[in-house]
């Protein structure tokens, strides 16, 4: 014992929760305590740990109790006090690391019971029991709490807190907040997700209007149980995947997972779970600011926008100008397609084979023709939603204005009722005590800055004035409403608001390639499908690429006319360039150069025994009109490569016809018919 005495006696002090320092002081006393009985034990040197006050002893980082531990190690430590096992360690891993030190150095552990030398087995043993019976009872505790817990919650009565929106009704029951500014901006959450489909865009467009949102505090100034400030991303996040604000009651939607970092271990609380792991839900159990219907929806919208959370995951709308990203799918791999904007035009393409197999892509094709050809699909599905949908458009101009201006008249009623409040208590305080009246002179005068605040921006709002649709625009756009492909194309159609109707008519396109024809299955929202076949372009082939048919063209009549020529045949039978325009000397003269197109020569048509229309004429000495409806009628044999080109004879055709007709016979078969000089 005297080897014991020697060194110094640490008492460990150990409470687990802040509670339980506040209200279970007794139990501080006693463990404070055993530094005196270390005393009567005969130990002059007494050191106090209470370094873990406030800590849980079920395994998490302890720096008082390792503090204990490296004393020990060092042989500094005689006896190790604790009023019982429990507080020394609620886990088996610490106890016996604590048991096996002490024996190794010779240091006694004592507690209320006894005291115990870990070197003697019997010691070693009931130590050992002591530990294990601790590490159960904790076991046990915490079992009966979360059952006890979770029956509570299949009856849809646990709250352990309540969301902005909402207040408690008694002990197991909630139902809407009656402040009507809470509602409202509640309200105005779900009503702008409905019409921007992001939660970051809605998140954007409150900060810009400057909209406050109701925030749950238990503390807050005006008892009502709410703050009120500008939203951060997860406040709007928070709100839109509550099922609360649908009107049920969930319980379990997250979990906690133990992983061991650096030797140690460490709790991961507040893990997401999916809705069917969800350990209870009760739909209807109050009511909701919106359906469970539209939560459903308004989960999968952003589910489908969470880029990069899996192939299923069709992305947020972004700013590129492609149409289809994100609701393309390979047929062959399953996987979600990308978009690659190199060179002029973008492209689509996967890229499973080559994650798969290490081979080239699966499927690659350009997007020109894939937007164009589903966009006037989803034109034509749409067609009859067109005016509907611009009626809608006539309202919507005002609505952002209106739905700040209305959260600001309510702000601006809140305010007033506070400066009022702050009013009345000034007025019924003495005057002459300024210790009191000073402060309630402070706060009123806050809260009439604060209301003279909201009243200048409700003013900057209705200085603005609204625009106002005449009868005049309203027609115009209901006209574009019902013919949607000018609405389509109309200058302020946006490329993100084409996505967003795409994305609102279809769930996924699948696409395979079949030789040269690309295979489009249009998935619609409700269980239809339509199937789209595009040719693809060959080598060398582009949008605008002029078609084979004038290039044919182009080269025959190159052997019958110069460019200047050929350049007003083409336009005159409306056969524009690659990119629409029309032709002039010089691009007919670069499109033949491109396509090697030997120039015009003016001796090419006597080489190869070929005479021109009026030519013909004058072999027969007829006009030029005689002999064109004489070509027409086969009388002479000619040809023509298309209307207003000139007309091709052989020279030896009209000897042969000059021989056959030497005579010249009377146009009809009346003897009396004469000839004219003129003719």
């Amino acid at each position: 014992m005297a080897e014991h005495l020697s060194r110094s006696a640490f008492v460990y002090v150990r409470q687990s929760t802040a509670d339980q320092l506040v209200h279970n002081q007794e139990s501080s006393r006693r463990q404070y305590g055993l530094a005196e009985r270390a005393r009567q034990l005969g130990w002059t040197a007494v050191e106090v740990i209470d370094d873990d006050l406030g800590r849980s002893g079920g395994g998490v980082n302890r720096p008082g109790f390792e503090r204990l531990l490296a004393a020990i190690c060092e042989g500094r430590v005689g006896a190790v006090l604790a009023i019982e096992a429990s507080r020394l360690a609620r886990n088996g891993r610490d106890w016996h690391t604590l048991i096996e030190f002490c024996g190794l150095v010779g240091t006694v552990i004592v507690d209320e019971d006894g005291i115990y030398d870990p070197r003697h087995p019997n010691d070693r043993l009931l130590l050992g029991m002591k530990g294990t019976m601790s590490e159960l009872e904790l076991s046990l505790f915490r079992q009966r709490s979360q059952e006890a817990l979770k029956q509570k919650a299949r009856r849809g009565a646990l709250f352990l807190g309540v969301a902005a929106g909402y207040v408690r009704v008694g002990r197991d029951r909630i139902e809407k907040d009656p402040n009507a500014r809470v509602q409202d901006a509640i309200r105005l959450v779900f009503d702008r997700f409905s019409e921007l489909q992001s939660v970051r865009q809605v998140h954007l467009w409150l900060r810009d209007q400057g909209i406050a949102l109701p925030v749950a505090s238990h503390s807050a100034s005006d008892g009502q149980g709410v703050i009120w400030r500008l939203p951060l991303y997860n406040t709007v996040h928070n709100i839109l995947t509550n099922p609360v604000y649908a009107g049920a009651y969930a319980f379990g939607r997250t979990a906690s997972k133990v992983v061991v970092e650096n030797g140690r271990k460490r709790i991961r609380r507040g893990l997401r779970r999916p809705l069917a792991a969800w350990d209870v839900l009760l739909k209807d159990q109050h009511e909701g600011y919106i359906g469970w219907s539209e939560f459903e929806k308004n989960q999968q919208v952003i589910a489908d926008n969470a880029t990069g959370k899996g192939a299923l995951a069709r992305g947020a709308v972004r700013s590129g100008d492609l149409l289809l990203v994100g609701l393309l799918r390979c047929g062959q791999c399953g996987r979600k397609m990308y978009v690659g904007y190199g060179g002029k035009a973008g492209r689509y393409y996967c890229q499973g084979a080559n994650v798969n197999h290490g081979t080239a892509r699966c499927i690659s094709f350009g997007s020109f023709r894939a937007d164009q050809a589903v966009g006037a699909e989803v034109l034509r599905i749409l067609k009859p939603l067109g005016v509907e949908a611009a009626v809608k458009a006539l309202e919507a101009k005002t609505s952002e204005t209106s739905a700040a201006r209305r959260q600001l008249e309510l702000a601006l009623q809140q305010a007033r009722f506070a400066e009022a409040h702050a009013r009345r208590q000034y007025d019924a305080v003495d005057p002459a005590n300024r210790l009191v009246a000073g402060e309630l002179e402070r706060r009123w005068n806050g809260a009439l800055q604060v209301m003279r605040r909201i009243e200048g921006e409700i003013a900057a709002i209705d200085a603005v004035k609204p625009i106002v649709l005449g009868e005049r625009e309203r027609q115009h756009l209901l006209q574009l409403g019902a013919d949607l492909e000018r609405a389509w194309s109309h200058p302020a159609a946006t490329t993100s608001t084409r996505k967003r109707i795409m994305r609102a008519a279809l769930h996924e396109i699948v696409v395979r390639l079949e030789a040269d024809v690309v295979e489009l299955i249009l998935h619609w929202h409700g269980g239809d499908h339509t199937a789209l076949k595009l040719k693809m372009n060959g080598a060398g082939k582009h949008r605008w690429t002029v078609p084979d048919d004038t290039l044919s063209l182009v080269r025959e009549v190159a052997r019958l006319m110069p460019d200047q020529h050929i350049a007003r045949l083409l336009n005159r039978a409306s056969k524009p360039t690659g990119r629409g325009n029309g032709w002039t000397k010089a691009r007919v003269c670069s499109f033949r150069h491109h396509h090697r197109i030997p120039v015009y020569r003016e001796s090419e048509w006597a080489e190869r025994g070929e005479i021109t229309l009026q030519a013909a004429a004058d072999m027969i000495d007829v006009s030029v009109m005689t002999a064109s409806r004489m070509l027409r009628h086969g009388i002479i044999r000619g040809h023509q490569l298309c209307k207003g080109a000139p007309w091709v004879i052989k020279e030896n055709d009209m000897a042969e016809y000059r021989q056959q007709n030497t005579g010249r016979r009377p146009l009809t078969s009346d003897g009396a018919q004469q000839s004219f000089g003129f003719q």
